[in-house]
């Protein structure tokens, strides 16, 4: 079984929500990564006991996205059993209730949510097959020695389960509309399948092209909190490739698209254009690395594609001052 205060904290909500006969189960990330045999950062529940129900059961709660059926749940560690030696004063879990989605039409959240009774409804709205799996975490009591006996509780509206096996990511039903109710979801996209080592299906990533113009809808700060994952999760190179394929790079990046097809000095670089150099750096970086090596290492070059001239030989005169202040550019 999982020994960390976050499952412990999640289980307590599902015993208590089954107690009083709602229907509940672990949701989403966390059942792709037990599943693939990690440790998920975090568990989240899914149930048919509405927000109010939500509120109105645990002592302290947080309402911060009950309009969207969404309630915060805090666990006093003393209430659950944990096996770390140190753990915080509190867990909070995310509770969300079964729903569907309306209209998205600022390409983030929807506005109007309709509450349902049905899980198989529920996982329509989520974002990818591997993201869609429910698992039922009170039969799992004797199953948690391996991933493969967790599967026989797994609970699988969307095919999640052979695509996990087939290493392949695939966006629920109709690709362009999972896109569009959330734009994120492009960057979200490219980070899973690099994570993972997994290919992106060619009905979903046509729907990456044909809407990656649109992520400059997306705010900043979201942008750039992917990015920065995508750079320190270890799979750099391969999420930057993506994003090239995808369209999506040109967007985000514009100024990283550029060195692509830029020459260097064969004499000094043999590996080939500013591009090619940069992918072969990102690829050296380690899992955890500090976000400010991780965005050096992407920002390092991005003076030379505007200072490229070729006199005796290619050169890129200026470059480190020109780099400098692009990357404080894109950094700000």
């Amino acid at each position: 079984m999982p020994g960390s205060s976050q499952f412990d904290a999640a289980l307590h909500v599902l015993t208590t929500l089954c107690a009083a006969g709602y229907e509940a189960y672990l949701a989403g990330g966390c059942v792709r990564d037990l599943l693939l045999g990690r440790e998920p950062d975090d568990y989240d529940v899914a149930t048919n006991a509405t927000p109010d129900v939500v509120l109105d059961m645990f002592p302290r709660t947080f309402a911060v996205g009950a309009h969207f059926g969404v309630v915060l749940v805090a666990t006093d560690c003393e209430t659950v059993t944990t096996n770390q030696k140190s753990a915080p004063p509190q867990v909070v879990t995310e509770v969300a209730t079964f729903r569907s989605d309306g209209v998205y039409s600022d390409g983030r959240r929807p506005d109007v949510v309709h509450y349902t009774q049905s899980a198989a409804d529920d996982v329509q709205r989520r974002d990818f097959t591997i993201n869609g799996l429910l698992l039922d975490a009170l039969q799992a009591t004797d199953l948690w020695t391996s991933p493969d006996a967790l599967r026989t509780v797994v609970v699988d509206h969307v095919g999640g389960l052979a695509d996990l096996d087939a290493g392949i990511l695939r966006a629920i039903g109709e690709p362009v509309k999972r896109f569009e109710e959330d734009l994120l979801r492009l960057l979200r996209a490219v980070r899973f399948a690099a994570r993972f080592g997994f290919k992106i299906e060619p009905a979903t990533q046509a729907a990456m092209r044909t809407c990656a113009q649109r992520i400059a809808a997306v705010s900043r700060e979201r942008v750039r909190d992917e990015l920065t994952k995508m750079l320190t999760e270890g799979h750099a190179r391969r999420a930057f490739e993506l994003l090239d394929e995808t369209g999506l790079l040109g967007e985000v990046l514009p100024e990283i698209a550029r060195m692509k097809g830029v020459e260097q000095p064969p004499q000094y670089h043999p590996e080939g254009d500013v591009w090619t150099h940069t992918l072969m750096l990102l690829e050296q970086l380690e899992a955890g690395c500090a976000l400010t090596l991780a965005w050096g290492a992407l920002l390092h070059d991005v003076g030379k594609p505007p200072t490229f001239t070729r006199t005796d030989r290619v050169r890129f005169n200026g470059h480190v001052e020109v780099g400098v202040a692009m990357g404080a550019a894109i950094c700000r």
